[in-house]
């Protein structure tokens, strides 16, 4: 990461919206939704993962994309594109996307970022369940992203929480 770089949290909007590009541009496919912080779903089952890690200045991101078949879930379905395109042939195409994507992270107001990705997320309302840690579960309602791209859970007294961490189950 460069200092003049926004913070590393909002990379992971630039590594969603890379990963949705470039599943469209290899497989054009129905069905496909961002889900907060790193997951990427065809018509509501997992079809891929982000995972974002930092060591330093530096921030690793890595990309698991079941293009060929789904591994069998204990706590969710899985999605794949059955083949349809080949790893040699995807890894360019979100390359690409990726190098694009970081880019504009660099270049462009994180709001304008978090937009991007909210168009192709979960609509806002959805009911959510975020697994904060091993002992608290929160529920409520998508009400968007913060401008640093945390997400906002409205529950259900009207209160707004504000989730930078957690894993989320759209319920």
């Amino acid at each position: 990461m460069k200092a003049a770089d926004p913070p590393a949290p909002s990379l992971s909007l630039a590594a969603g919206l890379a990963l949705i590009e470039a599943v469209e541009l290899a497989v054009p496919a129905r069905g496909l939704v961002l889900k907060w912080p790193n997951d990427l779903m065809l018509q509501g089952r997992k079809l891929a993962g982000i995972l974002l890690e930092r060591s330093g200045d530096r921030v690793a991101v890595g990309f698991g994309v079941n293009l060929a078949s789904a591994p069998p879930l204990a706590d969710r379905q899985a999605a794949a594109l059955g083949g349809k395109v080949a790893p040699q042939v995807f890894a360019p195409l979100l390359a690409g996307s990726l190098a694009r994507l970081l880019q504009l992270w660099r270049s462009t107001e994180i709001p304008a970022l978090g937009r991007a990705w909210q168009e192709r997320a979960h609509p806002l309302g959805t009911r959510l369940s975020v697994h904060v840690n091993k002992e608290e579960t929160v529920t409520g309602l998508f009400a968007g992203l913060e401008p640093d791209g945390a997400l906002r859970l409205q529950r259900e007294d009207g209160a707004i929480d504000i989730i930078r961490a957690g894993d989320v189950d759209l319920a």
